[in-house]
């Protein structure tokens, strides 16, 4: 079979060979080539067809994303059990599910925080007073007193190099903040991605007596993340103050999605959620300093 690497160019074509393969299309000439399947009448798409394309391809999927989302919203727990029990065919697949969740929501955060900071009075620091600034990190704490700079309880190296980055002149404070502030939101989703690794160990390690393997761990960690990421994008939005509940929701949505993966008793499943909640909250205190450090020092 002719392949598109050895076809001759299309403009070179009669009307009656296909443009992909160069195959001699019999009479009456089919809608698609019986070579390589490729349609036959060739024209350039309407805006309308685009947009179909789009929708047909990442909003449909034949209701598989309705469907997953639904599942994942309504019924915590139950798309990890499917997905567990071997039913995966009609749903999207965990990691192409969180990582089409994720970035949506993390670009809405970035276009938010840069409207916030982008907004007329929103960093002040060139006015008369003298601008204030601080990094409170895990060892120590580094910023601009009163336009003074000052480093507490961090290795000398690393106090010169956050003294170049942050003692700036006054006039030149708010662009310094404005950066920092898009360089930390544009590796914010690296780490957020490597800590769901570190939550499903952690869940491992609290359900060993379920016997299930890591990954079966990971695809409830990716599920729980989605989720996540949508009470999140939540508080972005007006709701009338409903929004304030979203993140209240996290705690409340995970434990159902426990119980309906891992079962067990009310008080056991408390005991391993704290524990699951103190080493992922410190794992994440971690994260963000250092995601925090490399937006300063790169």
């Amino acid at each position: 079979m002719k392949t598109f690497a050895h076809a001759p160019p299309p403009d070179t074509l009669p009307a009656d060979h296909c443009r992909n393969c160069a195959q001699r299309l019999p009479e009456p000439t089919p809608p698609f080539c019986p070579q390589c399947g490729q349609e036959t009448r060739l024209r350039a798409p309407t805006l309308g067809e685009f947009a179909q394309q789009f929708g047909g391809a990442y909003l449909s999927t034949e209701g598989a994303l309705w469907r997953t989302l639904k599942l994942l919203l309504l019924q915590p727990g139950v798309l990890t059990r499917l997905y567990i029990d071997g039913r995966r065919k009609h749903y999207v697949l965990p990691l192409r599910l969180y990582l089409t969740i994720s970035l949506l929501v993390l670009l809405a955060l970035r276009l938010v925080a840069q409207a916030s900071l982008e907004a007329p009075d929103a960093v002040r620091m060139d006015g008369p007073a003298p601008p204030n600034f601080e990094l409170q990190l895990i060892a120590g704490s580094a910023g601009l007193k009163d336009g003074v700079f000052y480093c507490q309880g961090l290795p000398e190296p690393l106090c010169k190099r956050l003294k170049r980055r942050i003692d700036v002149k006054p006039e030149a404070a708010a662009d310094a903040v404005r950066e920092l502030g898009g360089r930390f939101m544009g590796n914010l989703g690296l780490a957020l991605f490597l800590l769901v690794p570190s939550f499903a160990l952690f869940m491992k390690l609290v359900y060993l007596n379920r016997r299930l393997r890591y990954t079966e761990h990971l695809v409830f960690g990716l599920h729980v993340h989605a989720c996540w990421f949508l009470l999140v994008a939540c508080t972005l939005l007006p709701l009338g103050g409903a929004e304030r509940f979203a993140l209240l929701a996290v705690p409340v949505y995970t434990l159902m999605a426990m119980k309906q993966v891992y079962g067990g008793g009310w008080g056991w499943r408390w005991w391993r959620a704290a524990v699951v909640s103190t080493l992922y909250l410190t794992v994440l205190s971690f994260a963000m300093v250092a995601v925090a450090l490399y937006a300063l020092l790169t």
